[in-house]
C-alpha cells in the first residue's frame, strides 16, 4: 500500500505529539481510531459519570471519522475498556443509543486502570468505506 492510501488524522491530544501516533488513520476502505476518552482538551467531561464519558468518548471517536466523510452508518466494530466491572451497564446503555442502528461487532474489557484515574471509560472503532 503507497503511503498516498494512508491519511492521518490528529485531534489536538497533548500525548498525540509525546507518544507520537495519530487518532485516526484509513488505510484502504478501512479507518482505525485509537483510544479515545471523553477529555476535550485539557476539560474531562462527564467525571464519574461512566453514561456520559462512554457518550463523549464515542462523540470524539465519531468525530474523528467525519475527517474522512464517515458517520455512525460505517462503523463495524467498537471497543470499550472500562476501569470498574460495575460500569458496564451504563457504558452499554451509551453504546446502544448510539450504535443500535448498525449493531457493529463490540467488544468490552475491564482494565486495571487509566493513566488519569478519573477516566472511567476508552473506547476504539473502526469504520469501513468501501462500495
Amino acid at each position: 500500500m503507497t503511503s498516498e492510501a494512508v491519511r492521518r488524522v490528529q485531534s489536538g491530544s497533548p500525548w498525540e505529539e509525546s507518544f507520537g501516533f495519530a487518532r485516526a488513520v484509513a488505510a484502504g476502505d478501512r479507518v482505525s481510531v485509537g483510544g479515545t476518552t471523553s477529555f476535550k482538551g485539557t476539560v474531562l467531561y462527564g467525571e464519574g459519570d461512566p453514561y456520559e464519558q462512554t457518550r463523549v468518548a464515542f462523540g470524539n471517536a465519531l468525530d474523528a471519522l467525519k475527517e474522512f466523510g464517515l458517520g455512525v452508518e460505517s462503523v463495524i466494530r467498537t471497543r470499550m475498556y472500562l476501569s470498574h466491572v460495575r460500569d458496564v451497564d451504563e457504558a452499554g446503555r451509551a453504546h446502544k443509543e448510539l450504535f443500535d442502528s448498525v449493531r457493529p461487532c463490540a467488544t468490552l474489557l475491564v482494565v486495571e486502570g487509566f493513566v488519569d484515574p478519573r477516566i472511567l471509560v476508552e473506547v476504539e472503532l473502526e469504520a469501513f468505506r468501501g462500495a
